[in-house]
């Protein structure tokens, strides 16, 4: 197999011809700005307002990733309903259309994926919205956007929901703050993606106003055994540990009780399940402090009062939705935009912000405006924001990112202090690097009489994505951003 053919393996050829020009017209940030929007670290990419959707505000989001071509797809909760956004080139985002509300309209709507489907909930007044289902695949054959879609499937087990939590692993969704179970946790089996059944409830802990739910993986010896659910919720007043590993038998495992709560709003776990970092939506209202973010370590996760730390940002915004993504932690701080934290030092009880990116100009107070929530998991590096005012907007920070190809040996390592990558070998020396871009074109080739550590320079190369060669072995892929 040549090299254009192992490129065409990997990759789909017009998605990486795409990505590699995507950037030349994003705004970058430059002495503090992006355009209007001040921020550190983190360009602008593009946007789409909330005129162009039709819509008069925004909410929540997520993303879908086409596993037939690569493609990545924002998806936008608005007031009255969910936009789809082809961002496959981020710089000319395509609106796609709308799945419009099921009833009424509202400023609360979520949306969540599994099996190339969404799933959307509203928190509507008129309490008979239900679930919608959406096959994502359909987004292929727009030929004439924006187009008005319909639901391929509803369930109408409950009404109004204020957030959809799913599961992919288990093929489970947990709509929770609904009218059932005392606004608990309400199952849901999507296995059959188009065919959801109900699958029970709990009111343990009472009313859920977002959750995560895992296979845990994480410290405590007594639920790491891979095979338990548990269910992490955000309950108002409390954080709830929850096994619903049983769907009939769900057991509580631990109710977390903390000083100075105003509403108990949203957290996620670090990708060790050792912490979980959590977002108190009106604390900073109630006790006028900047915004804070609680972590508590799950060390024991049966320990009446586990141990906790709070970190204070720059600003007197209000948190709202927090995802973590490796040593990152992605915050949608609404009048402070996107802030975005080193936490690789979490168990030393430090965060720092290393970058940010402000959708909201005008002012840093404490009201609910701005950046509602944040999607940070494209593989391309492009993080999708939507906001209240504004709708939908693509941002990228300045790293890069590697994924690598044949670990037998070599390893390479962004450094996103600098242009640099930095590649080792365990015991050959390195005599050779080269690097090609998507159409299979020598885009680098460097040799050197012997050593195993080589720092290589990639400056001059686009924004785009590289198969890495090492000594004529193809060892990565190198992403660009």
């Amino acid at each position: 197999m040549n090299f254009k053919q192992l490129l065409k393996k990997n990759f789909t050829s017009t998605f990486f011809s795409i990505i590699s020009i995507s950037a030349f017209a994003q705004t970058p940030c430059e002495n503090g700005f992006a355009g209007p929007y001040p921020c550190s670290g983190y360009d602008l990419v593009s946007e789409i307002d909330l005129d162009e959707m039709d819509a008069s505000s925004g909410n929540d989001s997520w993303g879908w990733t086409d596993p037939q071509d690569g493609k990545e797809y924002a998806l936008v909760a608005l007031d009255n309903g969910t936009a789809f956004i082809d961002i496959s080139n981020p710089t000319s985002p395509i609106y796609l259309g709308k799945l419009p509300t099921h009833t009424g309209s509202s400023i609360w709507r979520d949306v969540k994926t599994y099996q190339n489907h969404a799933y959307v909930v509203s928190d509507v007044n008129s309490g008979s919205h239900g679930m919608q289902v959406f096959d994502l695949t359909r987004l292929r054959n727009v030929t004439n956007p924006p187009e008005i879609f319909t639901e391929d499937a509803h369930y109408n087990e409950f009404g109004n929901a204020h957030n959809i939590v799913i599961h992919e692993e288990t093929g489970y969704a947990y709509a929770v703050g609904t009218s059932t179970y005392s606004g608990g946790g309400h199952y849901i089996d999507i296995s059959d993606p188009t065919n959801p059944v109900a699958a029970g409830g709990s009111s343990l802990g009472g009313y859920t106003h977002d959750a995560q739910v895992v296979i845990y993986d994480g410290p405590d010896s007594d639920y790491n055994d891979g095979t338990r659910e548990l269910y992490f919720g955000s309950n108002e007043d409390r954080v709830v540990i929850m096994d619903v590993t049983d769907k009939d038998n769900p057991i509580m495992i631990n109710e977390i009780m903390y000083a100075n709560d105003g509403y108990t709003h949203q957290g996620w776990l670090t990708e060790d399940h050792r912490y979980f970092i959590l977002g108190d939506e009106t604390d900073e209202l109630g006790y006028g402090f900047d915004t804070r973010t609680i972590v508590f370590d799950l060390l024991d996760m049966d320990a009446t009062t586990p141990p906790r730390f709070e970190y204070y940002g720059p600003t007197e915004a209000i948190d709202h939705n927090v995802y973590v993504r490796g040593d990152r932690l992605y915050l949608s701080n609404y009048r402070a935009g996107l802030r975005i934290l080193d936490i690789s030092d979490i168990a030393n009880g430090n965060m720092v912000e290393e970058g940010y990116f402000d959708t909201y100009p005008a002012n840093d107070s404490a009201d609910f405006d701005g950046a509602w929530s944040v999607y940070p998991y494209f593989e391309s590096g492009n993080i999708v924001i939507s906001d209240i005012n504004r709708g939908f907007i693509l941002v990228k920070g300045p790293e890069l990112g590697v994924e690598e190809l044949n670990t037998s040996g070599y390893s390479v390592s962004p450094n996103p202090a600098t242009t640099n990558v930095t590649i080792k070998s365990q015991a050959t020396p390195i005599t050779s690097v080269e690097i090609y871009n998507v159409l299979g074109q020598e885009v680098l080739n460097a040799t050197f009489e012997n050593g195993l550590t080589r720092d290589i320079n990639i400056a001059h190369l686009n924004t785009g994505m590289y198969l890495v060669k090492v000594n004529q072995e193809t060892v990565s892929r190198l992403i660009k951003n």
